[in-house]
């Protein structure tokens, strides 16, 4: 690379810029003081952490760092010691025994020691409230067969790994960055599929020499919430009670109704008749009810009579005409004597 490219300030685009190796001639003293990091893991990782323990002091002892498991009180531990000549490396070896703890195997998690490749554990625990609501959005995180999370593997670069409550990122920086937006996202109740499309399109237009310079807003999937703010809605006007200084009347108890009726006295023989006495008179009340509706079904319907039939009625008969029409006929027809 040359001077100019080099200069923070000449390149344009930060990611671009290669991180010098830091080898240990840059550090001949190495290290005055020991620096030590410890973790707890959960029981259910003791069976694992067992069998892998010695290739994780093979990788670490490569880097001069020390590695202790202890069973006893569940946890790791790392030291620097006097042959350590990166300072930062006790910092990398500390996020690679936290992804051991949330159950990264060890291959993905002695990528974080190589340069360039870090690691993030999110926290949804508290994103979410309510149990149902966070185990739903979880699921929506993996997907269907772990889809979701694959394809975010693809397009971002990073190995994931959602255990309990944590997400557990492992990969370029980039790609942590985006990793942390979509699983905050999800949590925020924004589907996965949003995020996922946009980094698909970022992807191609980045391909496209023409279209880097220009903003690429009008390209992305744009996410509109169906939620209703409640708190913008105006609330109904309540009409304003006559204020009266005295309180509401106490209701009647049901003993109070019985001592009104005389019903409270009274035996239970008694108190049977008079509830059978009112069962029958609600049942031949439904009886007369019953007999009127069958009734309706023999009630002749009315009919329209046509008009031509009212005024063929209702006109008078001419006599005269037809005593003249009976005459005629007579003659015609001649009579026999």
């Amino acid at each position: 690379m040359s001077d100019e490219k080099e200069d923070p300030e000449a390149v344009e685009d930060a990611w671009s810029m290669k991180i010098p190796e830091f080898k240990p001639e840059d550090n001949p003293h190495s290290l005055l003081e020991e620096s030590s990091f410890s973790t707890l893991f959960p029981q259910y990782r003791e069976e694992y952490l067992k069998e892998c323990w010695p290739l994780v002091e093979k990788i670490l002892g490569a880097h001069f760092i020390k590695a202790e498991l202890d069973l006893m009180e569940g946890s790791m531990t790392v030291k620097t010691t006097r042959k350590t000549w990166d300072p930062y490396i006790i910092i990398k070896a500390r996020d690679m025994i936290k992804l051991l703890s949330r159950s990264v195997p060890i291959e993905q998690a002695q990528k974080v020691l190589e340069d360039g490749i870090g690691s993030d554990i999110i926290k949804i625990g508290t994103m979410v409230h309510k149990k149902e609501k966070f185990l739903k959005r979880r699921q929506r995180l993996i997907g269907p067969a772990g889809c979701t999370v694959k394809s975010l593997e693809l397009l971002t670069d990073c190995y994931l790994k959602v255990q309990g409550q944590t997400v557990a990122a492992v990969g370029p920086y980039k790609g942590l960055i985006q990793v942390r937006r979509v699983v905050e996202d999800t949590m925020k109740n924004i589907h996965p599929v949003y995020n996922i499309k946009s980094l698909m399109l970022k992807r191609e237009l980045a391909k496209d020499p023409k279209l880097k310079a220009e903003n690429w807003s009008r390209f992305l999937p744009k996410y509109t919430s169906k939620k209703v703010n409640k708190k913008n809605k105006k609330p109904k006007s309540k009409k304003k009670k006559e204020y009266t200084p005295f309180p509401p009347p106490q209701p009647e108890r049901k003993i109070d109704k019985l001592l009104a009726s005389g019903e409270y006295f009274l035996k239970e023989d008694q108190k049977r008749k008079i509830r059978n006495q009112e069962l029958l008179k609600k049942r031949e009340q439904a009886e007369i009810a019953r007999q009127e509706r069958r009734k309706e079904a023999f009630i002749p319907p009315t009919e329209n009579v046509s008009s031509s039939q009212k005024s063929n009625t209702s006109s008078d008969v001419d006599m005269k005409a037809l005593k003249e029409k009976v005459k005629k006929l007579k003659k015609k027809i001649k009579m026999p004597e």
